[in-house]
């Protein structure tokens, strides 16, 4: 049986993982490469078989309590008059004790139940995968070199295991001709557990968020545009990026985009997903958004990366022989993971109307429906691609040792 293992990431895959592998009796080390956990970042849903991973962790009501609680969404106009409103669960197809929670505030909870467990090294990244008979032997751009039994990519879409392991990240990368970006704001609009959406121009969607328990906001600029070429760490760049994609628009943007400028927690990336034939080669694997990322526009990234790290460490667990283990793994995951990939490109239409026209139909029917006959069946219909995607696994019982 695999015994030491070592996963690169700290964010939500590497940490559900390395809870997992505790609990079934493995040695684990997660090195990140970020000096301390990241906390903060944008609203994540958590939905079907994964809400039954967070409550067989026993982590559930922790979650909830540091949800979210949004209570609604409003379509606007440049000058600011709402022309429609949804609820937030129709607005997100929640279900049941489906749950949205803020990337950092679930970070930190996975991170809380493991830290006494697990040995976290930040600051730190691979640099070297040096595989042999007994082991893969990893050099760090840091610390001293090591051995581990296996290695764990669970490190995002620009994944470092990936490229060392696999290749370079175009050969996996499935582009959607999308970019988005996020950032914190003040919250000028006084927004309480409220979003406003604004379709800015064709091929251009605004929208901000306050959540509960936050007094600032988030600001998150969609845009469509072929692929574009830009240094991944020069942040002013790519921020200057943005605002020459909304230069000129109304509504608030000169405003948002000024404080986009002056956050520190911007993030950009291209709407995209990872799509690779295997997960595992020899002595590594993948995990989460550096396997099978979905993309934001999908809304399943943190409950791929919740379901794959219960998957992965229980089929660790249950051969003692690791090239099955990491098939089952993958075989397990595979429908699963095309379900909810498939949801990107259907839900990217809608966030990012290719029209005037489009963006007005789609309003217009969001501030008809209270009125419309058998609305519930068509919302019912709306959801139901969400749903079945999201409960597209059945998890299986691993017995546990700790």
């Amino acid at each position: 049986m695999t015994k030491s293992i070592l996963i690169s990431g700290a964010g939500i895959a590497g940490p559900a993982l390395a809870f997992w592998l505790h609990r079934h009796g493995f040695e684990t080390t997660v090195v990140e490469r970020a000096p301390s956990l990241r906390e903060g970042g944008y609203k994540v849903d958590i939905r079907g078989v994964a809400v039954a991973v967070v409550r067989r962790m026993g982590l559930l009501e922790e979650v909830h309590a540091a949800s979210t609680d949004m209570r609604g969404a409003a379509f606007v106009s440049k000058r600011g008059k709402e022309l429609a409103t949804l609820d937030a669960d129709t607005f997100g197809f929640r279900h049941g004790d489906d749950t949205e929670i803020l990337r950092g505030d679930l970070a930190k909870i996975l991170y809380d139940a493991t830290r006494d467990d697990t040995e976290y090294v930040f600051g730190d990244w691979i640099t070297g995968l040096d595989e042999r008979p007994d082991g893969v032997y990893v050099t760090f751009a840091c610390g001293a070199p090591r051995r581990f039994d296996l290695v764990v990519g669970a490190d995002g879409l620009h994944s470092g295991v990936r490229a060392l392991a696999f290749g370079p990240e175009e050969d996996f990368l499935r582009r959607f001709d999308a970019y988005i970006s996020i950032s914190t704001v003040p919250n000028t609009f006084e927004l309480d557990r409220w979003e406003l959406l604004h379709s800015a121009a064709a091929g251009k969607m605004v929208n901000v968020y306050s959540t509960a328990r936050a007094d600032d906001a988030k600001a998150a600029f969609w845009f469509s545009a072929p692929p574009l070429t830009y240094d991944r760490r020069d942040v002013d760049g790519q921020k200057d990026l943005v605002a020459d994609q909304f230069a000129g628009l109304g509504w608030e943007i000169p405003e948002l985009l000024s404080a986009m400028r002056a956050a520190d927690d911007f993030y950009f990336d291209p709407v995209c997903q990872i799509v690779m034939d295997h997960l595992s080669t020899g002595r590594v694997t993948l995990l989460g958004d550096a396997g099978y990322c979905a993309s934001p526009a999908s809304g399943q990234g943190t409950s791929l990366a919740l379901v794959g790290a219960y998957v992965l460490a229980g089929e660790l667990a249950t051969s003692d022989d690791q090239a099955v283990a990491l098939s089952r793994y993958e075989s397990e995951m595979r429908p699963y993971i095309e379900k909810n990939q498939a949801l990107a490109k259907t839900a990217l239409r809608g966030i990012i109307p290719s029209s005037r026209a489009f963006a007005w139909f789609n309003t217009r029917m969001i501030k008809l429906m209270p009125y419309l006959p058998g609305r519930n069946r068509v919302l019912e219909q709306m959801a139901r691609p969400i749903r079945e995607a999201a409960n597209a696994l059945v998890l299986k019982d691993y017995a546990l040792v700790a």
